[in-house]
């Protein structure tokens, strides 16, 4: 004999018509398809169908399972709410006293959970080991850092300086080169002179003593003037060399000072964690704000939990099953409209896991069921090997 298989398809194709889910094909509902044709004289064909229908009704148990464990929670809920609705005006008060703490408390909580922080987690706590030392070490820093800035001008001035002397450097060793130029053309120019006047003397017997006088006294003043200038430029040289030296030792001992200042503020930087004196005291300062701000979140978060505890002690005292979940659901206590919008979902949720039950037990499962107990009507011969199958199957489920 001949069945059509169609039927589980068309079963689950109403059911998910009822569950308005966008899988469900209207078409489905007329559907007369037969899908696969069964021998039932065949022994691997037939044992196959009856598994089949066993793992269906396997399945829509366990399914069922869980669904009436969420049906049973959706109506706990339910009845939840109408306990709470059902109080008396006095008691209601009290309640929602309690839960307007616990919202505001919550408010604040996220608040707090959402805003900028100022320092990061690590920057606090590097703050906190160091507490007790940053307002001297702020000072340190601040002290440190003008006495670098003091440094650099005294490097400045004292390189200006050295330039300066080796700029008049230079010019005094080119006088002392120019005083030597000058007295080697004033004794050129004497021999000259002194030639003149004796070929003057000499061959045109000319009286050449007063030539002779001249020439020697502007010789005379020449080179003094140039003698005097060129020791003049030696003594200013070594003055200048004298002071130059001066300076190269200064800018040294300056250097040192500002080598050690260095590393004592790259030392305070990386003790800090700041790079500069300024950024240190703004870092504490967000620390100080951040502390304060921690420190009150603390003390919310304690009254948050005191205040929950209270509230899950004032729902048990009227037998409310699942208190917990009210805390995260003050608004439906404080607002009807909150408290009818729910409900609503909850009928929803309950009458469609209504449906789902119905069509596991009464369709997959009962068609199912029918399907083998049909079956064994029709094919007396094969019901001991039938429930033989079933007996297996109802043994391998249970372990």
């Amino acid at each position: 004999m001949v069945m059509k298989m169609g039927l589980f398809k068309k079963l689950l194709a109403r059911f998910r018509k009822h569950d308005d889910d966008e899988f469900y094909d209207e078409s489905w509902e007329d559907d007369d398809e037969i899908v696969g044709q069964i021998d039932y004289h065949n022994k691997e064909q037939r044992t196959d169908y009856v598994r089949n229908c066993l793992e269906k009704m396997a399945d829509a148990t366990k399914e069922l399972e869980n669904l009436n464990f969420e049906y049973d929670m959706v109506t706990s809920y339910l009845k939840d709410m109408e306990e709470i609705e059902a109080l008396p005006p006095e008691e209601s008060e009290q309640l929602k006293e309690c839960a307007k703490r616990v919202s505001l408390l919550q408010d604040s909580k996220a608040d707090y959970m959402g805003r900028p922080r100022r320092i990061t987690d690590e920057q606090f706590q590097h703050m906190e080991r160091v507490a007790d030392e940053v307002q001297e070490g702020y000072e340190k820093l601040t002290e440190a850092e003008n006495y670098q800035s003091l440094i650099k001008q005294d490097l400045n001035r004292l390189e200006g300086e050295k330039h300066a002397y080796l700029f008049r450097k230079n010019e005094l060793i080119g006088m002392i080169s120019d005083t030597k130029g000058m007295t080697l053309i004033c004794v050129t120019a004497l021999g000259l002179c002194i030639i003149l006047l004796l070929l003057l003397q000499f061959f045109l017997e000319m009286d050449t003593r007063t030539g002779y006088l001249l020439t020697a006294a502007a010789a005379a003043i020449a080179i003094t003037v140039i003698y005097v200038k060129h020791m003049d430029a030696k003594r200013e040289l070594r003055r200048v060399e004298t002071g130059i030296n001066k300076l190269i030792l200064l800018q040294n001992k300056v250097k040192i000072r500002y080598v050690n200042n260095t590393n004592l503020l790259d030392y305070l930087y990386l003790k800090y964690g700041v790079s500069s004196a300024k950024e240190l005291h703004e870092m504490w300062q967000n620390y100080l704000v951040e502390k304060e701000e921690r420190e009150k979140y603390r003390k919310a978060e304690l009254e948050l939990d005191y205040s929950q505890q209270e509230l899950l002690q004032i729902l048990k005292r009227y037998q409310i099953k699942d208190p917990a979940i009210w805390l995260h659901q003050t608004e439906a206590i404080l607002d009807h409209k909150e408290m009818v919008e729910i409900r609503h979902n909850l009928i929803v949720r309950r009458q469609s896991l209504r449906r789902r039950m119905d069509y596991n037990k009464e369709i997959v499962a009962g068609s199912s069921q029918k399907d083998i107990k049909e079956l064994v009507e029709q094919y007396p011969q094969y019901a001991k090997e039938i429930m033989a199958t079933v007996d297996e199957y109802e043994k391998k489920y249970q372990k």
